[in-house]
């Protein structure tokens, strides 16, 4: 901790296999307006360059710091970089996305000036052929925000303000419901350091941010909005979370949500978006493992010539019997969860998870297929 007029705020950047975009990111969070950084780059096992990028920006920048290790994932580096941090204030950023020249500036006076847990601003997503435009844009910095809205209770707004066009209803009618929505996700945000003792993100799996998302709004009493964009977020169609479509992968974000569940029902939150998660998640779950198991057989049916031993199982078929047994055990996890609600409960979950399929399949169209 730091006991200048100007706190240290530490940048946690994991680094996997970003060198054609990683300098719009790094270059975007060192001209920050606000000079007393200190960025932690966490390179996890990059094969493609990243690596020595990260060491050279390290060289010209004393507020650089870079660890480098075996490829683990997102969720260990970034608890890599909250191990390392040093900084009163910790804000995250994806290596290929680009931050607002005034991001922690206008975000750390908010939080400092509100005395709230969390500050947060609007994002905005934009495609591979904008990278130039929006790197320029981002330098020149964004207007004062005309307001600073402060609201209590996040880990109810997280569970319910999610559908935009709720949202945009909410906004029109006077009662600013898009101040009160945010995702799991780390960027765009500034945490004081205090919030993350104890809390790590599971390592290994796909939806490290949504398993930690709960347990950490569960434990703020405020958040400061800004209705300023100050993040950009790249849409790349080889991304993982424009991708993935494995049983484990489902999985993943299946076992977040059953906790997820579980810490709302101690606070007595209705756990909508978490119900919304579970619920898509589980029935891609169950969708995938059959699919993968199909393929399995299909590619054994070739071998039919071939004298199989049956008293050992392939590691491949191994693999399969278990993805299934893992999707069954899931489903009958959900379904227990779920009874636990009350009918008006599932009632409101179900509508509003209908809402937001029916946003989806706009925003699939629309966002993740930009250029």
């Amino acid at each position: 901790m730091t006991d200048t007029a100007e706190p240290l705020v530490s940048i946690i950047v994991p680094v996997y296999n970003a060198a054609d975009y990683l300098h719009y990111c790094v270059d975007s969070i060192l001209g920050q307006s606000y000079r007393n950084l200190e960025v932690i780059l966490i390179d996890d096992g990059s094969t493609d360059g990243s690596a020595g990028l990260c060491d050279e920006y390290a060289s010209a920048d004393q507020r650089v710091k870079v660890i480098h290790q075996a490829n683990g994932g997102i969720g260990k580096a970034q608890n890599a970089g909250l191990d390392t941090a040093r900084g009163d204030y910790i804000a995250f950023s994806d290596n290929d996305d680009i931050l607002d020249r005034r991001n922690i500036e206008l975000l750390l006076h908010a939080l400092v000036s509100t005395g709230a847990d969390m500050s947060k601003a609007r994002w905005r997503q934009f495609g591979v052929s904008q990278l130039e435009e929006v790197a320029t844009e981002a330098q020149q910095g964004a207007p004062n925000p005309a307001k600073t809205a402060v609201f209590a209770h996040p880990l109810h707004a997280y569970q319910t303000v999610f559908c935009k066009s709720l949202r945009l209803l909410g906004s029109a009618l006077g009662f600013s419901t898009e101040t009160k929505y945010f995702n799991e996700a780390n960027w765009c945000r500034l945490y004081r350091c205090e919030l993350w003792d104890g809390i790590r993100f599971p390592e290994g799996v796909y939806a490290q941010d949504t398993a930690a998302a709960c347990k950490l709004y569960a434990r703020m009493n405020t958040v400061a909005d800004i209705d300023v964009n100050l993040y950009n977020w790249l849409q790349r169609p080889d991304s993982v979370t424009h991708n993935m479509r494995s049983a484990s992968f489902y999985h993943d974000h299946v076992a977040a949500s059953l906790k997820n569940m579980d810490i709302c029902r101690e606070h007595g939150v209705l756990p909508a978006r978490s119900y919304y998660t579970l619920v898509s998640n589980n029935k891609y779950e169950r969708q995938a493992a059959k699919l993968e198991s199909t393929s399995l057989d299909s590619s054994d049916s070739g071998n039919s010539g071939e004298t199989a031993d049956k008293t050992t199982v392939s590691t491949p078929e191994k693999k399969i019997a278990q993805t299934l047994d893992t999707a069954k055990t899931d489903n009958a996890q959900t379904a227990k969860v779920l009874q636990q609600l009350g009918p008006l409960q599932r009632l409101e979950c179900a509508t509003l998870r209908t809402i937001r399929l029916a946003e989806k399949f706009v925003y699939d169209r629309e966002i993740k297929n930009m250029k």
